[in-house]
C-alpha cells in the first residue's frame, strides 16, 4: 500500500482514537482532514473499510462509524516514568500500552498489573495501545532501601512519623517512605532497609509507609554504597547459623567411603586454569592423544551434591540465592566459604570428589565417544590465565618451569581452534565484548579501569566447558527423560528487522531471508565489522536485539550458540542449576530411568528454571549497578576533562555515548545546544534542523564530562564544539533567550528539546557485566 494511502489510514484512525465514544460519517472524517473531491472520497471510503477490516472501528446501523470497543483485559509490568505515567508490557511482540498518570491507580514500577485497553495501537504511524490500570495484582516493590532523612522532635509528634526514607533507584526515587516512631531509629545520612506497609493511593500518591528493618550504615562509610545495592537486589550477604553450622560439620578431605563406587582419577594429569586471584576451582582438564589420532578429553567437575544434600539447609539456602554474585571488591557466594574455596574446590595437590564428562573427539571438532560418572580426581597444577597465555606464545622461563604441561597445553590450544571452527561453521555468533576490570583501593574507591583481554587460555577453557555442556545435554535429551536445559531463544522479528535495518545503515551488506533467521546471519555481520570503528557498536546493536538466556525444562536450543542440546554442568559450586544437573545426573544412575523417577523429576523442573532464571537476573542487576555506581565515582573526579567517544546510543532525548574504557553517559538534547536536533527513529540518528548535522550510532565524538552524580549512578556529557560551533551556538542561546522574554515566560516550546526522559543509567542497557577479580566470567553467552 502506498505511503499516503497508509498516512490516511493512520490519520483517520487518530480521529477515532481521540474520540472513542463519538460516531462519525464518512463526509464528517472527510470535513475533519479538510479532504474534499470524488478522489478524496474514494480514498476515505477505502481508508474506513481497511480499518473495520482490521477491527479498529465498526459501522452502526445508521452508516455512522465509531471505535472498536477493545474489551481487551491484559496483565503486564508495569513500568513507572518519575513524571507519574508509565507503559505495561504485556507480550513479547505487542507494543507496550500507554498508561496516563490519571490511570496507574497508583501502580509502582515493577508491579504485575491488570491493563483495560481503552485505545487500541496504530501500527500505521506504530502507535501503541492505551490503557488504564483496574487491578493491582501483585506488588513488586515489598522491601526497599534509601537514605533516612529525620524529622524534628515537632514534626514526629505532629505526623507520627520519625522520618522519611528515599530511595536512590531512579524509578521509585520520587516517592518519600515514611517510617514510624516504633521500628529502628536510624540516623541522617544512613542507608536503611525498610518493609513497605502501605503503597501510595490517593490520599497520598507521591508517598509510601513502612517500618525500618535494617541499618546497612552512614551512606559515607567504605562498602554501603555497595551493600545498600546488595540489600535492596534481595541478596543476603551473610549465611545463616544453620548454614555454616552445617558448613562447619563437613569434613574438609576425601573420606574413604566417600570413595566408593566413583572411578579413581588421581592419577591422571589434569589441572585448573582460572584468573590470578580466583580460589573456587569447580572444573580442572585434562588431554592426551588416543592410538586412532583422536583427542580424549577429559573434564573434571567438583561435585558438589555429595556435600550439599537435597532439603538440606545448606541446599535450601544455595537454592534461595540462585548463583553467586561477583562485585568490583568483592564475591557473594553461593555456597560458604568452607566449601566454595575447601572441600569443594579442586585445589592443587588435594583428593576432590568429581563428576567427570569425559569426550573422544575427532579432528573435526565431533564428539564421537563419551562417558559421564562420578569420579575422585586431584589437580596436579593450579595454573592461571596468564601462564598459560604466556606458555603458549612461547615465554622460555615458563616453559622450563612447567615443562611436563607443555604438550598438553599446546594439544589443548589445537582441540580448541577445532572446537572453535566447528562453532564456528555451524554459525555460533563469535564476537569479542570488551569487558571492564574496575580496580579499587581499600576504602572500595576506585582507582582504575582496566579492559579485560581474552587470551587463547580464557577461549581453550570456554571451548572445553561448552563440549561438556552440550555433551551432556545431549546425553539426556536422547534418552528422552526430564532434564534442565539452558536455552535462548530466537529473537523476536521486531527485533531482528531493527538489528538489520541498523546494520544496513553502517554499509553492512545482510545475507539471508529474514523470515528464517539464522545465527549464521548475525555471524556473517559481526566478520564484516571485525577490526573496523564500527565493530564495538554493532556488537552492542547485537546484544540488545537479542533474546535473554535463561534455564528450562523444555529443549529449546541455544541460538546465540548455534547449539541444538546444551545446559549448564560446569559450574556447581556457584550456579545453582548445575547443581541441580548434577544431581539428576547421580539420580537417574542411581535409580534408572524410571517412570517415578521421571516424575519426581518432571514435576520440579520448571519451577526450579524459573526460580533460578530469575536469581540470575536478579544478580546480574546487582553487578550492573555496582559497576555503574563505580564507574560514576571514577568519572566524578574528572568533571570537565574532554574523552574521545563513540555514540553507542540516539534516543528522542539525546544520545548515550561510551568512552574508551567502557564508561557510558548521556548527551542530553538540552546540551546540545549548537542547534535545534530532531531524532530520525528509522536511521537511529540525530539531525540538525539549522546546520544539518547528523549524528548516528557507531559515530566518533569528542565529549566533555559535565556532570557525574554518584549517588544515582548518573554520567552526563556535553559535545565539544569547534570556535566556529561555538559562536554559532552562542547566537542560538541569545536568540532563544530574547525569544523567550518576548513571550512572557509561554515556555520553551519545541524545537526538538524534548526534557522527557531526563533521568538515565550508566549502561545499563548494555548486556555486559562486569565481575570482580574472582569473577567467573558470565559473558556472551555462556563462559563455564
Amino acid at each position: 500500500m502506498p505511503d499516503k494511502d497508509n498516512k490516511l489510514i493512520a490519520d483517520i484512525l487518530e480521529v477515532f482514537r481521540s474520540n472513542p465514544d463519538r460516531r462519525y460519517k464518512s463526509e464528517q472524517i472527510e470535513d475533519i482532514l479538510r479532504m474534499h473531491g470524488a478522489s478524496a472520497f474514494k480514498r476515505v471510503v477505502k481508508s474506513l473499510a481497511v480499518l473495520e477490516g482490521e477491527s479498529k472501528i465498526t459501522l452502526t446501523n445508521k452508516d455512522e462509524f465509531k471505535m472498536a470497543t477493545p474489551e481487551t483485559v491484559v496483565e503486564g509490568t508495569f513500568k513507572g516514568n518519575d513524571k507519574g505515567f508509565g507503559f505495561v508490557r504485556y507480550d513479547e511482540v505487542d507494543p507496550d500500552a500507554f498508561i496516563s498518570r490519571d490511570n496507574t491507580l497508583h501502580a509502582v514500577n515493577g508491579d504485575t498489573v491488570e491493563v483495560k485497553i481503552t485505545k487500541p495501537s496504530n501500527p500505521w504511524i506504530d502507535k501503541g495501545p492505551e490503557g488504564e490500570i483496574t487491578k493491582i495484582v501483585e506488588r513488586s516493590l515489598t522491601k526497599a532501601v534509601g537514605e533516612f532523612h529525620p524529622y524534628s522532635d515537632s514534626q514526629v509528634e505532629k505526623t507520627g512519623h520519625y522520618g522519611y526514607v528515599q530511595s536512590h533507584e531512579k524509578k521509585i526515587a520520587s516517592y518519600m517512605i515514611f517510617i514510624s516512631d516504633k521500628g529502628l531509629h536510624p540516623q541522617m545520612g544512613d542507608m536503611v532497609q525498610v518493609s513497605i506497609d502501605e503503597y501510595p493511593n490517593d490520599k497520598h500518591p507521591q508517598s509510601m509507609e513502612g517500618t525500618a528493618l535494617e541499618i546497612i550504615g552512614n551512606k559515607n562509610d567504605p562498602g554501603v554504597d555497595i551493600m545498600s545495592i546488595v540489600v535492596d537486589n534481595d541478596i543476603n550477604p551473610e549465611f545463616p547459623n544453620e548454614v555454616l553450622k552445617e558448613a562447619e560439620s563437613i569434613p574438609d578431605h576425601v573420606l574413604d567411603s566417600d570413595r566408593v563406587g566413583r572411578k579413581d582419577l588421581t592419577k591422571n594429569m589434569v589441572i585448573t586454569i582460572d584468573g590470578d586471584d580466583s580460589k573456587d576451582f569447580d572444573d580442572a582438564v585434562g588431554l592426551d592423544m588416543l592410538p586412532n589420532g583422536n583427542f580424549h578429553l577429559e573434564v573434571d567437575i567438583a561435585d558438589v551434591t555429595h556435600y550439599v544434600k537435597e532439603g538440606s539447609p545448606l541446599d535450601e539456602e544455595a537454592y534461595a540465592r540462585g548463583t553467586s554474585t561477583y562485585l568490583v571488591d568483592r564475591v557473594i557466594p553461593m555456597l560458604p566459604f568452607r566449601l566454595s574455596n575447601g572441600i569443594c574446590s579442586l585445589n592443587p595437590g588435594e583428593d576432590r570428589l568429581a563428576l567427570t564428562c569425559e569426550m573422544e573427539i575427532d579432528h573435526s571438532g565431533n564428539v564421537v565417544k563419551h562417558e559421564i560418572y562420578p569420579s575422585v580426581i586431584q589437580s596436579k597444577y593450579r595454573m592461571t590465565y596468564n601462564n598459560v597465555n604466556e606458555i603458549l606464545k612461547g615465554d622460555e622461563e615458563l616453559n622450563e618451569e612447567y615443562a611436563p604441561l607443555v604438550p598438553m597445553l599446546k594439544q589443548m590450544a589445537q582441540l580448541h581452534e577445532i572446537l572453535f571452527n566447528k562453532r564456528h561453521q555451524r554459525g555460533a555468533i563469535d564476537f569479542e565484548e570488551t569487558e571492564a576490570q574496575i580496580i579499587v583501593d581499600e576504602n572500595g574507591k576506585p582507582i582504575d579501569i582496566k579492559l579485560r583481554e581474552r587470551g587463547t587460555s580464557e577461549k581453550m577453557i570456554e571451548s572445553f566447558m561448552l563440549a561438556a555442556n552440550e555433551t551432556v545435554a545431549e546425553h539426556y535429551n536422547v534418552k528422552h527423560v526430564p532434564f534442565l536445559y539452558r536455552v535462548h531463544e530466537k529473537p523476536d522479528e521486531e527485533k531482528i528487522k531493527n538489528f538489520f535495518e541498523f546494520a544496513a545503515a553502517m554499509g553492512v551488506q545482510v545475507k539471508g531471508n529474514l523470515k528464517e533467521i539464522t545465527p549464521k546471519m548475525f555471524q556473517n555481520v559481526l566478520s564484516d565489522v571485525v577490526g573496523t570503528p564500527e565493530e564495538q557498536v554493532v556488537t552492542i546493536m547485537l546484544l540488545r536485539s537479542l533474546q535473554q538466556a535463561r534455564y528450562s525444562d523444555e529443549p529449546l536450543g541455544h541460538f546465540g550458540l548455534a547449539a541444538k542440546y546444551y545446559t549448564h554442568f560446569t559450574s556447581p559450586i556457584r550456579r545453582y542449576p548445575d547443581l541441580t544437573v548434577h544431581r539428576m545426573i547421580h539420580s537417574y544412575a542411581e535409580n534408572g530411568f524410571t517412570d517415578d523417577e521421571q516424575a519426581k523429576w518432571g514435576n520440579k523442573l520448571q519451577e526450579i528454571a524459573e526460580h533460578t532464571s530469575s536469581r540470575e537476573r536478579i544478580s546480574i542487576n546487582a553487578e550492573r549497578a555496582v559497576d555503574d555506581l563505580k564507574k560514576t565515582e571514577y568519572m566524578a573526579d574528572q568533571v570537565g576533562n574532554t574523552f574521545d567517544a563513540v555514540v553507542s546510543s540516539v534516543t528522542s532525548f539525546g544520545m548515550f555515548i561510551q568512552l574508551d574504557n567502557t564508561v557510558e553517559g548521556l548527551i542530553h538534547i538540552s546540551n546540545m545546544k549548537d542547534d535545534f536536533y530532531e531524532f530520525d527513529e528509522k536511521s537511529l540518528s540525530m539531525h540538525g534542523r539549522g546546520t544539518g548535522k547528523t549524528f548516528k550510532v557507531g559515530q566518533p565524538i569528542k565529549v566533555k564530562l559535565i556532570r557525574a552524580d554518584v549517588e544515582h549512578r548518573q554520567i552526563d556529557f556535553e559535545r565539544v564544539l569547534t570556535p566556529e560551533e561555538q559562536e554559532q551556538a552562542d547566537k542560538r542561546e541569545a536568540e532563544f533567550k530574547k525569544k523567550r522574554s518576548m513571550q512572557h515566560g509561554r515556555g520553551r516550546g519545541g524545537h526538538g528539546r524534548h526534557n522527557d526522559h531526563k533521568g538515565h543509567g550508566n549502561g545499563n542497557s548494555r548486556n555486559n557485566s562486569n565481575g570482580n577479580k574472582n569473577h567467573k566470567r558470565r559473558g556472551k553467552y555462556e563462559r563455564r
